[in-house]
């Protein structure tokens, strides 16, 4: 735990660290390790505050000792809860009615949670639980997932290629990336198990994102950190293409523009536009003359620019 935050304190606030209560604690040792992961978040190193806790699944009778815990003693430095093994939108509505009287007890309001899609009741609810307001993010838990059809599906499913290919896991991953985008949340791709190897971590976040609309993905290392921004971010190509697109576009109102050939209007600018925030939100380099997008209260007016999402 103390090498990603060190990581993330090397890097900057461009990857979410999610401090695991759920498999990282000892059996009997439960406690203890949930008043840790407290002191961590609220401890100086978490300088970004985007340090999350993974609490039990609420079937657990460590869930609400979780909760009462991790949210009592650092509810304002929390970025976020992630709630494991959902059987479904009831389980989150509870896990929410649970987290709310703790944070509230607390002074922290709407504390985000992030729900990890891992059984065949969260995966029929996922569109429901996306539209939650408080829900944040829905993450796929391939494993748990693979293991749920009791041998139906092949272990190779639960690692590449297989992961991408096999129609059921490939259902999932499409399922819960529609979802998200649909109500503006995040979709969080699962991990990869090789940790030995930052090619494949690499080439398996390029397909989340390229192929299945997959904007963060789950580490199980620290070493897969590095590749898996890089992969998931804007390139510097990609950035200085929308930058110049845009520029064109705001020279002229944000009428329609040719640029190499090709025409853009409103609907491409909303496109390009969302490109340079990711780009920005890694610490992308930037061309100078969209440097001033990002100043304080200098982003172009909703009136001026297409609408986005963040």
């Amino acid at each position: 735990m103390r090498k990603s935050i060190a990581l993330q304190q090397e890097l900057g606030p461009v990857f979410d660290i999610t401090l695991d209560c759920e498999d990282g604690a000892a059996a009997g040792n439960e406690a203890a390790h949930a008043q840790l992961v407290a002191s961590l978040i609220k401890g100086p190193d978490n300088r970004y505050r985007r340090i999350g806790a993974r609490v039990h699944d609420v079937g657990s009778p460590h869930f609400a000792q979780d909760v009462a815990i991790i949210c009592s003693a650092a509810a304002h430095e929390l970025a976020f809860v992630m709630l494991p093994k959902a059987e479904g939108v009831d389980d989150v509505l509870h896990a929410l009615e649970t987290i709310n009287h703790t944070c509230l007890a607390a002074g922290r309001h709407a504390l985000p949670l992030h729900v990890l899609i891992e059984t065949h009741g969260a995966l029929a609810d996922a569109w429901k639980i996306a539209a939650l307001p408080q829900v944040e993010s829905l993450s796929f838990g391939v494993m748990d997932f693979v293991s749920a059809h009791y041998g139906a599906i092949p272990s190779a499913a639960m690692r590449s290629p297989g992961q991408f290919d096999h129609p059921l896991v490939r259902r999932v991953k499409l399922e819960i990336a529609a979802a998200c985008h649909a109500h503006g949340k995040t979709p969080s791709h699962n991990v990869t198990t090789d940790i030995r190897n930052p090619a494949a971590v690499a080439d398996d976040a390029r397909r989340a994102a390229q192929e299945f609309g997959y904007t963060r993905m789950w580490s199980i290392h620290p070493d897969q950190i590095r590749p898996i921004v890089h992969a998931m971010s804007p390139s510097v190509e990609e950035a200085d293409q929308a930058a110049q697109i845009l520029l064109k576009a705001q020279a002229v109102q944000w009428g329609p523009i040719q640029h190499d050939g090709n025409l853009h209007d409103r609907a491409s600018y909303r496109y390009f536009w969302c490109i340079l925030q990711r780009a920005h939100a890694a610490g992308v380099a930037l061309p100078p003359q969209a440097a001033p997008w990002f100043a304080a209260g200098n982003a172009p007016s909703t009136s001026q620019q297409p609408n986005h999402r963040p």
